[in-house]
């Protein structure tokens, strides 16, 4: 018999706050993230804005020297955990450790780690490069290291599926409990790309926004779109199964109830113009839920504002909803976080599951001139009030990876 999976905790850090209370509370009075970059000097570069974390002091929540040794990837995703274990009062010391397991995923993982130790080879020889630097930059060494802070033993498992990375994890985490194999999981994203190298490299895609306009760059449906604003962050949720969560009087947040992913095997970068791949992923996410896509009351979109992902994510919901598609509200926290890549799916599936449980819509800014291709209601400008039961959140990233979860409002 399949398990119930609910959320019973939730820790965030993101370009618009450092807890989950305040990144909402700032998209829903619709601010910006975005601003020019301070993590290293752009005077010369092309790009020179990005959502950054800020004003996050680590030694709140880490000691010095694990600061200094850890990647900032890794040290994001502390935080976000430290937050969602203090909510969930979760004591795995209390548990059975092997039966909770750590799903956190990321695109690129240690990004500094990786372009900093390049350097050093380079211009001071191999036999200066950190004895830090492979487990700093690989992906599972995220979970790994809260896997050992907190003692989780089951299995870590991260999901690398570029801009899905976090929603395949939360995903996988949820599939994992409700078939039985575990009853707690530590699961989203983390993120930490804005360097030299991760700027460089999206530049060279020709996928960044280059207009350097904290206020006109992250634009998703608005014709004036070019390219996303790259961003940094992590989100935790905690999912526990039901019974399990009920027995220890754990909060819980909300359920969830689906999951679906695809593959659109089409292009490396580019989404398939037929949306045939995201069109599949939400109808799979909407059977596993067992509900029919008029009972969907937001859906927190992908939404990079580029001009190829709005325009046929927008097809994909069209197709998989039909006519309901132009009743559910749907925006993009991304206009005021930017892109956090791997950890954008963690990121705004909490953004999710607080409009649920708040039942307040945060708004897609900056959507002044609307595309006639992206039709839809994207809750420009102000956050709007709406009774929800069923949220979604949805993501697409390079190589074609569609990922779509979806909750459930829990009455408790």
């Amino acid at each position: 018999m399949k398990k119930r999976v609910v959320v019973t905790g939730m820790g965030l850090v993101s370009p618009v706050g450092n807890t989950v209370e305040e990144s909402f509370k700032n998209l829903v009075e619709g601010k910006n993230g975005i601003d020019f970059i301070t993590l290293y000097d752009v005077e010369t570069w092309k790009v020179k804005i990005a959502g950054e974390v800020k004003n996050l002091n680590f030694e709140d929540f880490l000691d010095k020297k694990e600061i200094r040794r850890n990647d900032r990837v890794m040290n994001l995703a502390l935080v976000a955990t430290h937050e969602a274990f203090e909510q969930s009062k979760l004591d795995i010391s209390q548990l059975n450790p092997f039966r909770v397991g750590t799903f956190i995923g990321s695109g690129i993982g240690g990004l500094t780690t990786i372009f900093e130790e390049t350097k050093v080879s380079v211009t001071r020889g191999q036999d200066r490069i950190s004895p830090f630097f492979i487990p700093n930059s690989i992906i599972n060494l995220i979970g790994a290291k809260i896997g050992i802070k907190y003692q989780a033993k089951g299995p870590n498992m991260p999901q690398v599926t570029a801009c899905s990375a976090a929603t395949n994890s939360i995903g996988e985490a949820f599939r994992y409990i409700r078939d039985g194999y575990i009853d707690v999981a530590i699961t989203g994203g983390s993120e930490a790309p804005i360097n030299e190298l991760g700027l460089g490299g999206f530049s060279s895609l020709k996928a960044l926004n280059f207009s350097n306009d904290p206020n006109a760059a992250s634009v998703p449906f608005d014709t004036r779109r070019t390219g996303f604003v790259i961003a940094e962050g992590a989100g935790t949720l905690i999912l526990e199964e039901y019974e399990h969560a009920k027995k220890r009087n754990a909060p819980i947040l909300a359920e969830m109830v689906g999951y679906g992913t695809t593959s659109d095997a089409f292009h490396m970068t580019a989404p398939d113009e037929n949306a045939e791949g995201i069109e599949m992923c939400l109808r799979l996410a909407m059977e596993d839920a067992h509900i029919k896509p008029e009972e969907l009351g937001y859906i927190n979109a992908h939404g990079t504002s580029t001009v190829l992902n709005d325009k046929y994510e927008t097809l994909g919901f069209k197709k998989a909803m039909g006519d309901a598609a132009y009743q559910v509200s749907i925006s993009s926290t991304k206009s005021m976080t930017g892109h956090a890549l791997g950890a954008a799916g963690a990121i705004e599936t909490i953004a999710a599951i607080m409009a649920l449980r708040t039942n307040t819509i945060p708004p897609t800014i900056n959507l002044n001139s609307p595309d006639p291709e992206c039709d839809l209601d994207y809750t420009p400008h102000k956050a709007v009030n709406r009774e929800l039961n069923y949220v979604m959140n949805v993501n697409i990233g390079f190589g074609g990876q569609n990922a779509a979860i979806i909750f459930k409002k829990v009455n408790s």
